[in-house]
């Protein structure tokens, strides 16, 4: 374990939050000189004396560059972009910038599963997660979701497995972090006000290869196989695909791992072609740590997703309504919309990024009414009235619903998938979700 290499060194914790807070502990531990520097002003008085009683100096409301003299390791949150001043400067100084993620190998060799992508990655985690529980295993959900991956490392036995979801972002800080099983769900273009660049992204998300060892394996989708074409490592790549061959895949309407029958789609909780691939990756790392196919299968029958993912809330005069609230861009929403064949009234809208709609054009075909809201309400209305669907506004996502109650007919469907962020209304997807839901309850 790495625990000497960070005593007393000068330790600046970048961002407060859940990440922030694991780190600031971590280093605590391993007897650093921690500075936490975060742009919001702490107003809670017992965290500031509490911290500062753990030694911790506390910079807070800004964040300046003299903190930098005489500093050894930057731990920086996950969502603080690299442009800031204070971080340009850092590199330019040579100081390194991690992540808090970096930390766990610090503090326990379990094994690790890693997954990221641009979507699916929480699906998978929780797949993975219920197919270990069913076996006796003991897995332990963290990075994005969950704990902060520090903080489970810590929490973790000698035989737990750390399931950790990997942003993109949490990547793009890491120096020697390695998983045992690397799982790819998919690269596609999102993000893009974060990183520079298409090829920075991909990069961020491929980054999770570059520590891998002969023992260890890579889980990824047959179909874009391409993007393996620079990976000269050691790892073993395994693949997954809805059609085709690969080591699991979908033939005849049945899942299969390697050459055995697991299960006949009719018979998996979970629906849509998506979350076959989702299912297929979750299969592959699992049977690395040796669960069995009763696990799976019972799982598969079981698992009917996550909150705020395509979630099924129920049906009312036979209507069914679904909260999709985690799809923030229109790649999530076009495998929402694509789930149905039905007539769909669909709810979206939230934070204008200046994105463009169009690409949702071909996937929604079967919407016969849209209900815009937020800040996108404007640009959704004109995409509507281009497609020749029936459209209105309402004020957010609980009004919307109402109206979709009345406009909704036996045998269709109310989808919220917004396609769009939260923040122009919401501290977070999951508050956003949780307010169309309430709608949900009250004409339920």
């Amino acid at each position: 374990m790495g625990h000497n290499k960070y005593k007393d060194k000068k330790v600046i914790v970048l961002g407060y939050g859940r990440s922030g807070r694991s780190a600031v502990n971590t280093m605590i531990r391993f007897g650093a000189n921690v500075v936490l520097t975060t742009n919001e002003i702490f107003a809670d008085e017992s965290i500031r004396q509490l911290l500062k009683g753990q030694g911790v100096e506390i910079v807070d409301g800004h964040h300046p560059v003299s903190l930098l003299n005489d500093a050894d390791l930057i731990i920086k949150n996950p969502g603080i972009p690299y442009r800031i001043e204070f971080i340009q400067e850092a590199m330019e100084r040579g100081i390194p910038i991690i992540t808090e993620v970096e930390l766990t190998k610090d503090i326990t060799d379990v094994g690790i599963i890693g997954i990221t992508g641009t979507n699916g990655k929480t699906t998978v985690t929780h797949l993975i997660g219920e197919m270990m529980d069913n076996d006796n295993k003991k897995p332990v959900l963290c990075g994005n979701i969950g704990y902060p991956a520090s903080e489970a490392a810590f929490e973790a036995d000698d035989d737990s497995v750390l399931v950790m979801e990997l942003s993109s972002f949490q990547m793009m800080g890491v120096d020697t972090f390695k998983p045992d099983v690397a799982v790819l769900t998919n690269i596609y273009e999102a993000h893009m006000d974060y990183h520079s660049s298409k090829e920075e992204y991909v990069n961020a998300k491929l980054s999770l290869l570059d520590n891998l060892t002969e023992s260890d394996m890579i889980v990824f989708n047959r179909q874009q196989k391409s993007f393996l074409d620079h990976y000269s490592g050691p790892a073993n790549i395994r693949y997954f695909t809805g059609e085709g061959d690969a080591d699991a895949y979908i033939k005849e309407r049945a899942i299969h791992f390697e050459d055995r029958k697991l299960i006949d789609i009719d018979d998996v909780l979970l629906r849509g072609d998506h979350n076959y691939e989702n299912i297929l990756a979750a299969i592959i790392a699992v049977k690395h740590f040796g669960v069995s196919d009763d696990a799976i299968v019972k799982t598969l029958r079981t698992f009917g997703g996550i909150p705020h993912r395509m979630e099924y809330l129920g049906i009312i005069d036979g209507v069914k309504y679904y909260n999709d609230s985690k799809a923030t861009n229109n790649l999530a929403t076009s495998f929402a919309l694509d789930s149905f064949e039905v007539p769909t009234v669909w709810i979206a809208g939230g934070l204008d990024r200046g994105q463009s709609f169009d690409e949702l054009k071909k996937h929604a075909g079967h919407v016969k009414h849209l209900i815009a809201y937020g800040e996108t309400a404007a640009a959704l209305n004109d995409f509507a009235k281009a497609e020749n669907i029936a459209v209105s506004t309402a004020e957010n996502p609980y009004h919307a619903v109402l109206d979709a109650k009345e406009i909704a007919k036996d045998g269709e469907i109310v989808l919220f998938s917004p396609a769009c962020a939260s923040w122009d209304q919401y501290k977070d997807y999951e508050a956003r979700g949780d307010h169309y839901k309430e709608g949900f309850h009250k004409i339920y």
